[in-house]
């Protein structure tokens, strides 16, 4: 039996994809910190930290594949460790499978590598421009494994995705479900007319098992293939939920301003990735994973929305105070509490 290595595995999304390698009959290795919340009899835990060489060393041994998802996300905001573990641990890990001989290793990387670009589709031609501390530690990690392709011939896939919609998703887009569960509005930043892409967690974890049994460095944008703007993806839940939610136009420019202000004071969840790139458009060309990887995206921008809205509404009384993981736990509004009152005084 093949034995995968999910670090990261009791994330977000590293738990999906090592749910959807555990039904395809691969034997599933998590390394992580924090115990995953299911069990399986071909799922075993291994605790540790990427940043602990002989931790990794222990963890990778044994193994086909290594799929790597451990990151600092935009929402944590510590810059010290989007480096020590998205550059830092990337490069323990590419070392060491590089010694260990594993078959491939998969880096999930991020959008956020192309900064805010100046023209869309992004393709995998593009060339690279981060804008902000997380999306440059991303790239120094997408640079660590070109590199460990180059001197020790280590397969590696980079898998980029867009935002991550899906059941259990929560983080920032947690505030937005939680406004238009209670009837709040809901901004858009200039007109909101912004075509942004999301991707489904349940579609990225196909892309990256397709992109490991694929032979030979390769490159792969995923998204949706179907999206719209961004007024339209807030309307979409609106419509769905049934509430007296609208929908607020508010200046880019100051919004910005003051959204990076309140986040330096520590009075906003936001980071400078959020307030960059919420009010931009930014969707891949998706055509290269379509035809090497047989990539055939389930979910729509708004089906995706809609199921994460859903499963927040059946499960917001139940969640904790935090977690371990960004993307699975509630977020403090702050100051953004505020906003939707504020803008009740915008007129329609």
């Amino acid at each position: 039996m093949n034995t995968a290595l999910v670090t990261g595995g009791s994330g977000y999304f590293g738990q999906l994809l090592s749910k959807q390698l555990l039904a395809q009959g691969t034997h599933v290795r998590v390394f992580d910190l924090n115990f995953p919340d299911f069990s399986h009899p071909n799922l075993e835990f291994f605790k540790g930290t990427i940043l602990d060489r002989d931790a990794v060393k222990q963890a990778i041994s044994g193994v086909n594949k290594v799929f790597h998802n451990v990151a600092q996300v935009p929402l944590a905001k510590k810059v010290d460790l989007f480096w020590a573990v998205n550059r830092d641990g990337t490069q323990i890990i590419a070392d060491e499978s590089a010694a260990a001989g594993v078959e491939k290793l998969i880096y999930t990387s991020s959008s956020a590598v192309f900064g805010a670009p100046k023209s869309n589709p992004i393709t995998e031609r593009t060339e690279p421009n981060p804008a902000e501390d997380y999306g440059r530690a991303k790239l120094a990690g997408e640079n660590i494994c070109k590199l460990a392709v180059r001197r020790h011939h280590l397969d590696v896939a980079i898998v980029r995705p867009r935002t991550i919609l899906g059941h259990g998703r929560l983080g920032i887009v947690q505030i937005l479900f939680d406004w238009i569960d209670r009837g709040l509005d809901v901004p858009v930043l200039a007109d909101g007319n912004n075509r942004y892409q999301f991707v489904h967690s349940d579609d990225l974890a196909s892309a990256c098992i397709a992109a490991s049994n694929v032979k030979g460095f390769a490159e792969y944008n995923i998204g949706a293939a179907e999206f719209g703007t961004m007024r339209e993806l807030l309307q979409a839940v609106i419509d769905h939920a049934g509430t007296r939610s609208r929908i607020k136009s508010i200046p880019m420019g100051p919004a910005a301003l003051a959204a990076n202000l309140a986040s330096a004071l520590g009075l906003s969840p936001l980071g400078p990735y959020h307030s960059l790139m919420y009010g931009r458009s930014m969707y891949f060309d998706i055509s290269k994973a379509q035809k090497e990887l047989g990539y055939l995206p389930k979910y729509s921008n708004s089906q995706m929305i809609i199921h994460s809205f859903d499963w927040y509404q059946a499960n917001k009384s139940a969640l904790g105070k935090g977690g371990a993981s960004h993307h699975k736990s509630p977020v403090k509004q702050r100051s953004l509490s505020l906003l939707p009152y504020a803008l009740r005084m915008i007129p329609e």
